[in-house]
């Protein structure tokens, strides 16, 4: 199983500075042969992303997206858009969306229906504040924010669920978690993934550990059986430092 390791460069860079950003980042992408690479730009930064990774096998995803296909929602932007810049990963339910805009999980679930309706692959974020962690409550958000985000949905649909685990109280703080929390959390997502489908699309998933990650303690993470890949943040916003990275997770997973 190849690890994924997306970038999510939330409210950062313009066309122009995504452009530079590519054309360094995929003269090294070449080498990676163990890893699917994602870049999730801003919208308005998909275009340029779109032309500047063309032919290069790194994949295109975005941040964000709307349920409903089109109507009367101002400032959102629906699936069909997404696919028209060949957008194949779309990044759901992140902290950042829940805590700040105002998400909630029914509306983190009715953007994965219309994610895998469409036939794309959802980047579904699930965490626990520092507040929730102190009180042990941990493996309490996690099944449930799991079960509210993929009730519904049919085992097949599942298969190409991807699902990052992002402590709320990791992202940007520069503490990530101990490699032992974070397995301990790839594993209760896996056995409850098993339990609300089967045991192919526990198998089959592919798990991501976010939360101030960075080249230095990616290969502590990779390392674990249950976790295949990172969702990155402030370590992708430069491509040197992306493609170290990149490059040792790789190296932890060959070792």
């Amino acid at each position: 199983m190849k690890l994924i390791i997306a970038a999510n460069w939330k409210m950062h860079k313009t066309g122009a500075e995504t452009e530079a950003f590519c054309r360094e980042f995929t003269r090294e992408a070449a080498a990676f042969k163990k890893t699917d690479a994602i870049i999730c730009p801003p919208f308005t930064a998909l275009a340029t992303a779109q032309e500047a990774l063309k032919s290069s096998g790194v994949f295109l995803g975005a941040q964000n997206l709307f349920w409903e296909k089109k109507g009367a929602y101002t400032g959102e932007i629906s699936i069909e858009m997404l696919r028209e810049f060949n957008v194949t990963h779309v990044i759901v339910g992140h902290s950042e969306r829940r805590t700040l805009m105002g998400e909630t999980d029914t509306d983190v679930r009715r953007k994965i229906h219309a994610v895998v309706d469409s036939g794309l692959i959802p980047i579904l974020c699930i965490g626990e504040t520092s507040l929730e962690r102190e009180n042990n409550e941990t493996e309490k958000i996690l099944v449930s924010q799991l079960r509210q985000a993929v009730s519904g949905l049919p085992a097949e649909q599942a298969e190409n669920l991807v699902i990052a685990y992002e402590p709320v109280w990791a992202i940007g703080t520069g503490q990530a978690a101990s490699p032992p929390d974070a397995e301990f959390a790839a594993d209760l997502i896996r056995t409850t993934i098993n339990s609300f489908f089967n045991a192919k699309v526990a198998e089959t998933l592919r798990i991501q550990y976010g939360g101030s990650v960075n080249a230095d303690n990616i290969g502590s993470f990779v390392k674990i059986p249950s976790i295949n890949g990172a969702l990155v943040g402030g370590a992708s916003l430069e491509p040197d430092t992306f493609s170290s990275l990149i490059k040792a997770a790789e190296k932890a997973v060959s070792n």
